[in-house]
């Protein structure tokens, strides 16, 4: 097994998170490759992965926040948040819901949001890039400063320059192809 956390976090995707055939995405687009990043994203070594990757995006962007619209992106937040306490330099997590809750105090975001944040949206899986501009709106609307994207993978489908032109950075920790080369 392999020390870099980068190439295992490749291998796990591909055995935990990949599958063949044929689907339809949530986008709508039908594709030979289906990849549910949250079986990655939830598994007790995808954490451990994940938590200090994202860590050093997040810290290069200088974030203090970190996000995205549930139910993807809250455990890479999560894990984010985790090792950032580990290496004393902490980074917030919250989640954006899909819509604001009807009951109590109505919020869209939830946990450790604070208007003027500078704020890191994560993302399991960009395809078109929809559900990171649902976020991106969420925290602009209550306050927040988007720093940029960070996706576990990024599905090589147009959603990554679909993001740029909105002018977000985005940066994900494994493209599509290494993926698929691991599946072979």
């Amino acid at each position: 097994m392999t020390t870099d956390p980068q190439r295992r976090l490749v291998a796990l995707l591909a055995r935990e998170s990949a599958r063949t055939g044929d689907f339809v995405l949530a986008s709508g687009r039908r594709s030979s490759l289906y990849i549910d990043a949250r079986r990655t994203t939830m598994h007790p070594e995808g954490l451990t992965l994940v938590g200090p990757l994202g860590l050093a995006v997040c810290s290069a962007w200088g974030a203090s926040s970190v996000g995205g619209l549930t139910l993807g992106a809250d455990p890479i937040a999560y894990a984010i948040a985790y090792a950032s306490q580990l290496a004393g330099t902490p980074v917030r997590a919250f989640t954006v819901r899909k819509e604001a809750k009807q009951h109590g105090t109505g919020q869209l975001i939830e946990g450790q949001f604070r208007p003027g944040d500078a704020v890191v949206v994560v993302e399991d899986v960009i395809t078109t890039g929809g559900s990171a501009r649902k976020a991106v709106a969420a925290v602009r609307a209550a306050g927040g400063e988007v720093l940029g994207v960070l996706a576990v993978v990024d599905r090589e489908e147009g959603g990554r320059e679909a993001l740029e032109q909105d002018g977000l950075r985005v940066h994900a920790l494994v493209p599509a192809r290494e993926i698929l080369a691991a599946l072979t």
